[in-house]
């Protein structure tokens, strides 16, 4: 995840964390209402945040103030959560959506990606050889016994479970643990390092690396804006991450975009802005080409 890190770190220093860092202290645990998930795979961070920002004032914080007690001190920002009345589920889903459309949405497309060919490859195994076979290779920890399926956790307590409900949950960031999710009674979740999650931070290289030859076409800032398009992005985000007004980067996108070498499309309290297939060509044959150059590191 290190180019991931790189890239998001500048930003969320920018960011007013109070809120988050007194939700979600460090610590091994997460309150509840942090980690539900949806069986539908289309719901978007904003109908998640809408609902978290309907939920009871006062559930919301016996949820936070629980977790207080697994997690470590988060000193000021205590009082910040305990004095915040009615306006808490605002505060969270806000302080949520801010750290998500920086750290999260502009990648979110790569994710998804790794998550559904995660899917489909197990799909397949259990439509070729069982239902079984698809834990065979999900994780160090899963094992299976003819018909039992095995989870070596020695911290937990032992358990045994027949004709159980398993809901398999592949994940980018748990990578490389394998959590076991309680949900009711003889049902569970597995949540697992999704097959092939590295491909996920591939290609993030400083945007500075293969631009040259590029900006001599459409000019260094255009460059730089095509470059970082390697996934979709928001205006703000881009701003944010070539250190350029909103206003700047926004005239660049459209001199790209009546060129033909981005899209844009709303979703949901955003716009995203992507390449186009032609500057996709565009931007490979200049990285070609930088690769070749004396000097550079051309393969044998």
């Amino acid at each position: 995840m290190r180019p991931w890190v790189r890239d998001v770190r500048p930003l969320l220093e920018r960011l007013d964390l109070s809120v988050l860092s007194a939700v979600l202290p460090p610590g091994k645990w997460a309150p509840d209402f942090f980690t539900l998930w949806s069986p539908n795979p289309q719901v978007s961070i904003e109908q998640q945040l809408n609902d978290l920002s309907q939920m009871p004032a006062d559930e919301l914080r016996r949820d936070i103030t629980a977790h207080w007690e697994t997690g470590r001190p988060v000193g000021e920002a205590q009082g910040l959560v305990l004095r915040s009345g009615a306006d808490l589920p605002r505060l969270v889903s806000d302080a949520i959506w801010s750290y998500w459309d920086t750290a999260i949405g502009p990648y979110l497309a790569r994710m998804r990606a790794v998550v559904a060919d995660d899917v489909a490859y197990r799909a397949s195994l259990a439509l070729a050889s069982g239902v079984l076979s698809l834990f065979e290779d999900l994780h160090p920890e899963v094992s299976v016994d003819e018909t039992v399926l095995q989870i070596s956790k020695p911290h937990h307590a032992p358990a045994t479970y027949e004709g159980t409900r398993i809901t398999l949950l592949p994940s980018v960031f748990v990578c490389p643990h394998l959590f076991i999710g309680h949900e009711e009674e003889n049902q569970f979740s597995l949540i697992y390092p999704a097959r092939g999650v590295g491909r996920v931070w591939e290609g993030l290289a400083p945007a500075d690396e293969a631009t040259n030859d590029l900006a001599a076409l459409v000019g260094r800032s255009r460059a730089a804006v095509l470059h970082r398009l390697e996934v979709p992005m928001t205006t703000t985000h881009l701003s944010r991450v070539m250190e350029q007004s909103p206003g700047t980067v926004s005239e660049h996108l459209s001199i790209l975009r009546r060129n033909g070498l981005v899209v844009s499309w709303r979703s949901g309290r955003s716009v995203l802005y992507r390449r186009t297939p032609l500057a996709e060509s565009i931007v490979a044959a200049s990285e070609a080409t930088a690769v070749g150059e004396p000097g550079g590191s051309t393969p044998a």
